[in-house]
C-alpha cells in the first residue's frame, strides 16, 4: 500500500459533490440531479476511505487502524442519523437494521466472496487461525448483547432500552472493541498477519507529511459533504423504498452496502492475490468496527437526546445472526479455505436478501 502521492480523483469527486450541494436549491428534487448526488455520494464515501488508508499508513499501528474505523463509523453514523432524525416511530429501528445489515454484508457477503474467488484461483488458502478466533469472539458478544439481550430486559418492553441500559450497551461495545484493537495492533499483532512475516506493509514507505497533510484536509472535506449529501438524498431514498414495496430494513441494507462498499472491494482483491488473511482482517474487522463503534456513537446522541432506540432483533434476525456466527465459527475452524466456505456464505447471504426484501 503505497501512497506517494493523492490520486486526482479522490479530490474531485469530493469538490463535485460541494458543487452539487451548493446548487441543491436551483435543482430542486429532478430526477438527474437526485442521480447525480448519488453517485457522488458513493464516490465521495470511496474518496474518504482512501483519505483515511493513506493517514492511516502515515501515523502507523495502532492508532492508523483507529483513524480507519473511525472515518467509516463517522461516515455510517452520519448516514443513521440522517436517515432517523425527524422520521417518526418508524425509524427508530433504523440503527439496528443498519449494523445488522453489515454484519449480514460482511460476515457472509463480503467473505463469501473473497472465500469463492481465493478457492477458484488458489483451490486452498492459509490463515492465521488464533486471530480469526479472537475476531469472532469479539463480535459473538458484542452482536448478542447490543442486538439480542435488548429483547429480554424488563426495565423497557423489548426491543427497547432504558437510557441507563443503553448507556451500559454502548460501554461495554467500546470495551469489547478497544481490547480487540488493542490485542490486533500491539498485544498479539502477529496473530493478524500473514505467516512468516512481521509486517504485511514493511516494504512500503510511508507518504510524505505534505500528502499526509493533504489527506488529512481532504477526509475531513469528504466527512462533511457526505454527511450533507446524505440529508438531501435521504427523502429520495425512503420515497424509492416505499415505491418499491420493500420493507423498511431495506434503508439499512443499503446504508450498510454503501459504508462497505470500498472495503469489500479491497477485500475481494486480497483473496485474489492470494492474501487471504488481508481479506479476513478487512472483512471481520470491518464487522467489528460496524457495530463496536457505531452502537456507542448512537447510544450517546441517543441517550443526550433523550429518545427511545430499538436494538433489539426480530426473530427471523436473530437465526440469521445465529447462523452466520455459527458458519463464520465452522469455516474459520482449521485454518484453511476452500470454495465450499465460500459458496455456503454467499447462499446465507442470498438468503437475507432475499427475506428482506420478501419477509
Amino acid at each position: 500500500m503505497i501512497h506517494s502521492t493523492i490520486p486526482r480523483w479522490t479530490i474531485v469527486t469530493p469538490v463535485l459533490a460541494w458543487a452539487a450541494i451548493a446548487a441543491s436549491s436551483a435543482a430542486g428534487g429532478h430526477a438527474f440531479y437526485l442521480t447525480l448526488l448519488a453517485v457522488l455520494l458513493a464516490g465521495t464515501v470511496f474518496a474518504a476511505v482512501h483519505h483515511a488508508e493513506v493517514v492511516a499508513h502515515k501515523v502507523g499501528e495502532p492508532f492508523g487502524t483507529l483513524i480507519l474505523a473511525l472515518a467509516v463509523t463517522v461516515i455510517e453514523v452520519a448516514l443513521i442519523i440522517s436517515f432517523m432524525l425527524g422520521g417518526g416511530e418508524e425509524k427508530l429501528a433504523l440503527a439496528r437494521d443498519t449494523i445488522f445489515s453489515a454484519i449480514m454484508i460482511t460476515c457472509n457477503g463480503i467473505l463469501g466472496i473473497c472465500l469463492l474467488l481465493g478457492g477458484l484461483r488458489h483451490r486452498e488458502q492459509n490463515f492465521q487461525l488464533s486471530g480469526a478466533k479472537a475476531a469472532l469472539t469479539v463480535l459473538a458478544a458484542i452482536s448478542v448483547l447490543a442486538l439480542v439481550l435488548p429483547n429480554y430486559g424488563t426495565s423497557q418492553p423489548g426491543p427497547l432500552l432504558s437510557s441507563s441500559q443503553l448507556a451500559f450497551t454502548g460501554v461495554v461495545s467500546l470495551v469489547l472493541y478497544g481490547a480487540f484493537v488493542f490485542v490486533q495492533t500491539i498485544r498479539h499483532r502477529d496473530y493478524f498477519l500473514v505467516e512468516g512475516s512481521h509486517d504485511e506493509d514493511e516494504h512500503a514507505p510511508p507518504p510524505s507529511n505534505k500528502v499526509a497533510m493533504l489527506a488529512v484536509a481532504m477526509l475531513l472535506i469528504c466527512l462533511v459533504a457526505v454527511v450533507t449529501l446524505a440529508k438531501l438524498l435521504s427523502p429520495s431514498i425512503e420515497s424509492f423504498v416505499v415505491d418499491a414495496g420493500a420493507p423498511a430494513a431495506v434503508v439499512g441494507i443499503i446504508i450498510a452496502a454503501l459504508v462497505l462498499l470500498p472495503e469489500g472491494l479491497a477485500a475481494a482483491n486480497a483473496a485474489r492475490a492470494d492474501r487471504v488473511q488481508t481479506s479476513l482482517n478487512l472483512a471481520l474487522g470491518s464487522a467489528l468496527a460496524s457495530i463496536g463503534l457505531t452502537i456507542p456513537t448512537v447510544a450517546m446522541i441517543f441517550v443526550f437526546m433523550g429518545e427511545p432506540l430499538i436494538l433489539g432483533l426480530e426473530i427471523k434476525e436473530t437465526i440469521f445472526l445465529m447462523l452466520t456466527l455459527v458458519a463464520c465459527s465452522l469455516s474459520l475452524s482449521v485454518g484453511r479455505t476452500t470454495i465450499l466456505q465460500g459458496i455456503v456464505h454467499l447462499v446465507i447471504f442470498a438468503s437475507f436478501v432475499f427475506f428482506a426484501i420478501s419477509p
